[in-house]
């Protein structure tokens, strides 16, 4: 598998260690996140996502495989966590700018 950039690697670590504020932290303040068919909007609201989903899934996340076009990664991961159906596979689609994630899309 490709090296995963740096921002995407820092939400992986703080995911698979279920802390929400170091899960925001990879993301640019003004960032989008949509997963379950709602949309987030800014730094604040992703962390309060981010709290939510570590306390109702205790998720983690393993990567399987990384490809890039354009400006998107698509993260192919294992997910395992307190959720029917668990483990299940799911498409992580990031978009960088800078040093941050400027949005992210969970796909099945």
């Amino acid at each position: 598998m490709n090296r995963l950039p740096q921002p995407i690697a820092d939400f992986v670590a703080a995911n698979n260690a279920m802390d929400p504020q170091r899960i925001a932290a990879a993301f640019n303040l003004d960032a989008t996140v949509f997963d379950e068919g709602h949309l987030r909007r800014g730094r604040d609201d992703i962390a309060a996502w981010a709290s939510d989903y570590v306390a109702r899934y205790q998720s983690t996340i393993e990567p399987t495989g990384v490809a890039q076009a354009g400006d998107e990664h698509v993260v192919r991961a294992t997910v395992r966590g307190t959720f029917p159906g668990s483990p299940i596979a799911l498409d992580f689609h990031f978009r960088l700018q800078g040093d941050g994630i400027q949005s992210l899309e969970v796909t099945a």
